[in-house]
Parts: structure tokens; C-alpha cells; sequence
């Protein structure tokens, strides 16, 4: 392959920079793949043909294999997604909890199904099969921060507030920023919102804090 594809008259001088950037982070270049994409979607807006022969170029591998880390991983968007991504866990406890019902009263709210975007191209509705967040039942995810313990008025609400361009944090603290500026964010390029959050709530640390006041303490690995 040559520098004067196609993929690098769709992809700016600076993104590229920033490609190369990211894979001199790493003693294997390839091993920048992931942040790499993120990267190519912050500023695509999803991963594009053109993004992967980049990425391939870059590390001196195939499309086909980065092709095949692209379609491995969910995070990685074959279409448009909205300004905000927003993902209802409906796994076990969260469906259990009501994060069924929160999907549902979305879809019907925003007029969309499952992996698709509003009209209005602000949001893209999915549902996730774990968020990671078990103690906050139900959750969904606003660009990957947590909107913790929602019920179906709350999440319509959040939703409503984001298309009408109002700030809106998540619960743990930082400022929602739009799904591109989150994707940037992946690839490793801080936004100086780290002090906002998150941070681990009052439910994550209980058994840290039973813990502590029991002064139990984790058995000694064999030396």
C-alpha cells in the first residue's frame, strides 16, 4: 500500500499523525489496534473501510486482519451512530430490576428498535448484555458513563434533556460529552474531565468498608 490512497484523502494529515501517535505508545505497533479504531470513529463517526486500510497501513498489517478486530468487538459501529450512544443493560439482574421495561419505554419514546438512531440523528438505542454494574441495577450507559439505578421516567427524561442540548451528567459525576468526543477519549487523548468522575460509589465499596471495620484482610500468596 501507498500514502496516497483513498483512505488518506478521506482521513486529514492530523488523524493520521495521531495513528501514528498512538502505535509508537506501543513496543508492537500492533498492539495499538484498539485505540487506533476508536480513533478512526471519533472522526468517521463509525469504522469505515477507509479507516481500516489506515489502520493497516500504519502497523504494516493486513485490512483483513484489522478487519477481523473490528468485527470481534461491539464497540466498533459499521453505521452512524447518534451523538449520544445510549445502551439498557438487559442482562439477568438489570432486566430483573426493570431494565426491560426502561428498553422498552425507550423504544417507544424515541421511535427506534434496537441499534438504531433517532431521526434526528442525536441518539442510538442498544441493548447491552452487561454493564459492568451490577450494584446499580438498573443502568444504562450514556457514551460508556453510567446513568446508575434508572427507572423508565428517568431514562426518558436524560434522553429528552441530551436532545435538547441541555448538560446532562451522568450519576457518577462527569459532563456527557457527545459519542465522538468519548471515542477520542478511548484512543487516549484525555478531554480533563477525569477530576468530574466517575468514581466508585457507596454500593461498589460496601464490602471494602465491611472489610476494613471486620479487619479482614485477603490471605498471603504462597513466597
Amino acid at each position: 500500500m501507498t500514502t496516497d490512497n483513498s483512505a488518506e484523502s478521506r482521513l486529514d494529515d492530523k488523524t493520521w499523525g495521531e495513528l501514528r501517535e498512538i502505535a509508537a505508545r506501543y513496543p508492537e505497533a500492533r498492539s495499538g489496534l484498539l485505540p487506533m479504531l476508536h480513533l478512526v470513529q471519533s472522526v468517521e463517526g463509525r469504522i469505515t473501510p477507509e479507516g481500516i486500510e489506515a489502520c493497516a497501513e500504519v502497523l504494516g498489517i493486513s485490512a483483513a486482519e484489522v478487519n477481523g478486530v473490528a468485527t470481534f468487538y461491539t464497540m466498533y459501529k459499521r453505521k452512524p451512530v447518534g451523538d449520544y450512544h445510549v445502551g439498557v443493560c438487559t442482562n439477568t439482574l438489570c432486566a430483573v430490576m426493570g431494565g426491560d421495561l426502561i428498553f422498552e419505554r425507550l423504544k417507544e419514546h424515541l421511535d427506534v428498535g434496537n441499534d438504531e438512531t433517532t431521526a434526528d440523528g442525536k441518539v442510538t438505542l442498544e441493548h447491552i448484555e452487561c454493564n459492568a454494574a451490577c450494584d446499580y441495577a438498573p443502568v444504562m450507559m450514556v457514551n460508556w458513563e453510567f446513568m446508575d439505578n434508572q427507572t423508565p421516567e428517568s431514562a426518558v427524561q436524560a434522553v429528552d434533556d441530551l436532545r435538547a442540548g441541555k448538560e446532562v451528567h451522568s450519576t457518577r459525576g462527569p459532563r456527557l460529552g457527545t459519542w465522538r468526543e468519548a471515542e477520542r477519549v478511548l484512543a487516549g487523548f484525555p478531554d480533563d474531565r477525569a477530576d468530574e468522575g466517575p468514581t466508585a460509589g457507596p454500593a461498589s465499596l460496601a464490602g471494602l468498608k465491611l472489610a476494613r471495620e471486620k479487619g479482614w484482610t485477603a490471605p498471603e500468596g504462597e513466597k
